[in-house]
């Protein structure tokens, strides 16, 4: 089983709420397990997150981390490579069938400036392009490269509703006794 989690540093509350939602959404979407955050508490942001999971299924989980750098010393010591997504590393075309070799993987996004410790502490520095481009966008190109697409048809389990793919309108349909 594959297990990525997501560390979105330095959440600035005012500033970035919606930006770090979309963050965990897409990571969500496109089969994250769960996301981690430093920076400001944000219970608004955890609580979004927790009501999109039981209208939609899943359980992605949200939880903010006063120490990222621990935290990731953490996850090395229980398997996990650490992928820092910045536009100053290697292109993610020359990297990607190495990286796919893990199973158990931390992307790292920034939200302001990012400290050179998350670049020397990283097992690798991943390029999505290399111009300034959205946290957003570096994790959902990231995931789709990395799952060949295939995430784009996950199942999740539990939730109210459901979606029935049309080419028009929104067919959102109300789940009966979980199924």
């Amino acid at each position: 089983m594959r297990r990525i989690w997501i560390l979105r540093l330095n959440h600035r509350r005012e500033r970035d709420k919606r930006l770090t939602t979309h963050v965990a959404l897409t990571a969500r979407a496109l089969g994250a397990e769960g996301m981690v955050y430093s920076g400001d508490i944000d219970t608004t942001l955890e609580d979004k997150i927790e009501d999109v999971n039981r209208r939609w299924g899943g359980d992605f989980k949200v939880e903010y981390i006063k120490d990222p750098v621990k935290w990731i010393n953490l996850m090395k010591m229980n398997g996990f490579k650490i992928i820092h997504l910045t536009m100053y590393g290697v292109n993610i075309n020359d990297i990607i069938s190495e990286l796919r070799k893990y199973d158990k993987l931390v992307l790292i996004v920034g939200s302001e400036k990012v400290e050179k410790i998350y670049f020397e502490i990283s097992d690798y520095n991943v390029a999505i392009g290399n111009q300034p481009h959205s946290e957003v966008a570096a994790i959902a190109v990231f995931l789709d490269r990395y799952f060949r697409g295939r995430e784009l048809r996950k199942k999740f389990v539990g939730g109210e509703y459901y979606i029935i793919p049309s080419e028009r309108g929104k067919i959102v349909k109300k789940k009966v006794n979980g199924l």
